[in-house]
């Protein structure tokens, strides 16, 4: 035996068989900015994922697996993602203008836990250059223990100096750079803020040797905004999207998380999935 075939068994979990492509559920934002809309309280974290139990994975925080435990017990259920880390780059209340990371669990505590996969954060460009060092060493270490024991790593690259070099978000040499990093790592699946433009993200994806899941940020103003980013992301040779507050904030998750699933899966224009959404209102 292997803990290749651990990997290859857990991704063939994480990605639909016929699309070869993914739609993992972000749903761990109250780790990095406390209660929010869509998960102000357990009953509604309960209520909104079985609403969104299509979802080809769910990501929570390792605190929430004993409470929501029950909602991947099945096999219509998605796969359980652990968001790894705490990290304090990008929140708004009580900001530092460069942040810290660190692991909530073991690589060990996630495969106890039934878990198909995790994902780490790997901050770069700090202005003292120990704290990068630091965060390689980190990432390298966690991809060897996921390498060891089957489990699949996702990476989410970001610039440690968003607060003060805005720019950063959207530069796609930044971008491009980051991404490459945390393949050579080691990462099953690099995790990609959406760079504004398809070609932009194309090129991202190209220089990355391991398949890249888009992000979807902040909600969006409209869900026409959001389904057309996922259209962008999907043309663009993305290998899936792991979306949150666009999917579980939404007024209807059920029929929100069906149009993002038709562009993943069926390669619908974002059109066509809004036309959906709106005749079943």
């Amino acid at each position: 035996m292997d803990s290749r075939t651990g990997k290859k068994i857990r991704m063939g979990r994480l990605f639909d068989p016929v699309s070869q492509r993914s739609l993992i559920l972000a749903y761990s934002h109250g780790v990095l900015m406390g209660a929010s809309a869509g998960m102000q309280s357990l009953a509604e974290m309960r209520t909104r994922i079985e609403a969104m139990r299509r979802a080809n994975g769910l990501m929570i925080t390792p605190g929430m697996v004993k409470y929501l435990e029950d909602q991947f017990v099945g096999k219509d259920r998605p796969s359980l993602v652990i968001h790894m880390d705490w990290q304090s780059y990008s929140r708004s209340t009580l900001p530092y203008e460069e942040g810290s990371a660190v692991e909530l669990a073991t690589v060990e505590d996630v495969l106890h836990a039934g878990a198909d996969a995790l994902m780490t954060y790997l901050y770069v460009g700090h202005r003292d250059p120990e704290k990068e060092k630091l965060e390689i060493e980190r990432n390298a270490r966690l991809a060897r223990a996921c390498d060891r024991l089957g489990m699949v790593l996702i990476i989410e690259p970001r610039s440690a100096r968003e607060k003060y070099e805005p720019s950063d978000k959207t530069d796609v040499a930044v971008m491009s750079m980051y991404c490459r990093m945390s393949a050579e790592i080691g990462a099953d699946l690099v995790k990609c803020i959406y760079p504004g433009d398809p070609a932009k993200m194309k090129q991202i994806i190209d220089e990355c040797p391991t398949p890249v899941m888009v992000a979807g940020g902040a909600k969006r103003e409209s869900l026409s905004d959001a389904l057309h980013m996922a259209e962008g992301c999907m043309q663009a040779g993305a290998a899936g999207l792991m979306f949150g507050r666009n999917i579980y904030q939404s007024d209807d998750p059920t029929a929100t998380l069906a149009a993002f699933l038709s562009i993943v899966h069926d390669g619908q224009s974002a059109a066509e999935a809004l036309r959906v959404v709106n005749e079943g209102k």
